[in-house]
């Protein structure tokens, strides 16, 4: 199993230099890649840059670059700009949000994810590819544009630059089975958020293998890439306390009643009251009291807390889940340190 750090979202005016001191200690302490975030707030490809700038064999992801703010060609310019400069260590994640985001900050329709995701992904490799002049019809793309306000002067075109490497790993960030399955399908690994080593293969082990054998290359390999909080100390019940308002935003506040991707997916783990009542406590503005509702079981699902013995003893289950590389959410050096030690 690799290892990857997640940098998140970082106050990168006051933290950037902090930011580059962590990549450069993972980096010496071997792990393999390094991943940045967005929302709608900081954007993933410019902090990544920098940071890729300052390390030497850590490669650097995006998770994710959200589809809904960029056209598969600006995507595709970015990937190949950032792979060459880099010498090769560039990984894409893309993703395509929620409604929320995708409607209320970038102003496009959420339409429909998953063919959204297809043709994105479609248009990106044919781009880097570099075969053809890019040609693409489609129900969410249609390149060059050719609808009846065009002026019919859009010409099929193909990058100038020749990328360092034609086929550039593209991640899927994915929670429900269809998005999964698509990952697998399409795509090189897969990003899941709050992935539980205990309930993958009855919540995802099905949706990775259909998708499998639908690519086109049935035995390639395909990595599971979850993020996972670790924080190392002797009490649990504290440490406890800095996950769940991570938890709480996600299930609690990232949509609406009936339409909270998070939401779902802890109730397919089994935690269906749990999800009901912190979504509850969230959407009514007690927040500090839908983090409380967060149960310590919860959390043991999807993070490794305490001392060293516990996330050694713990950490079995992952090694043995299929993940390929655990993306660590840390901001301890001791965790990283730790984690160095136990996975490579």
């Amino acid at each position: 199993m690799q290892l990857g750090i997640n940098l998140g979202y970082q106050d990168w005016g006051k933290g950037l230099a902090n930011a580059v001191k962590v990549a450069q200690h993972a980096d010496r302490l071997g792990y393999s890649s390094a991943w940045t975030a967005e929302a709608y707030g900081t954007d993933a490809v410019t902090p990544l840059t920098w940071l890729m700038a300052h390390t030497e064999n850590l490669k650097f992801g995006p998770a994710i670059m959200q589809m809904p703010a960029r056209t598969p060609a600006m995507t595709a310019m970015t990937a190949a700009t950032l792979d060459a400069m880099s010498g090769g260590r560039f990984l894409l994640g893309l993703g395509a949000s929620g409604p929320q985001v995708a409607e209320g900050w970038h102003g496009q329709a959420y339409g429909k994810p998953l063919m959204r995701t297809r043709e994105y992904v479609s248009i990106v490799r044919e781009i880097l590819k570099r075969e053809k002049p890019l040609e693409h019809h489609g129900e969410h793309y249609d390149i060059p544009y050719s609808a009846s306000d065009a002026t019919g002067l859009g010409k099929a075109l193909k990058l100038i630059v020749h990328p360092l490497r034609n086929e550039i790993p593209i991640y899927l960030a994915a929670i429900g089975p269809k998005n999964v399955s698509l990952a697998a399908e399409v795509g090189d690994g897969w990003l899941p958020i709050f992935f539980s080593p205990y309930r993958y293969q009855e919540a995802f082990g099905g949706a990775v293998a259909e998708g499998l054998a639908k690519s086109e290359n049935p035995e390639k390999p395909f990595d599971i890439a979850p993020t996972v909080s670790v924080i190392v100390g002797d009490d649990v019940d504290a440490l406890a306390n800095y996950v769940r308002p991570m938890i709480a935003l996600y299930v609690g506040g990232m949509g609406a009643r009936g339409k909270n991707f998070y939401n779902d997916l802890a109730v397919r783990y089994g935690f269906e009251a749990e999800a009901k009542l912190i979504q509850d406590l969230y959407l009514d503005g007690k927040k500090q009291e839908a983090a409380a509702a967060v149960p310590l079981e919860m959390i043991d699902e999807v993070a490794l807390i305490g001392p060293r013995e516990r996330i050694a003893d713990r950490l079995d289950a992952w090694k043995a889940s299929g993940v390929g590389t655990m993306i660590i959410g840390a901001a301890q050096p001791d965790a990283l340190e730790l984690m160095a030690e136990l996975a490579l």
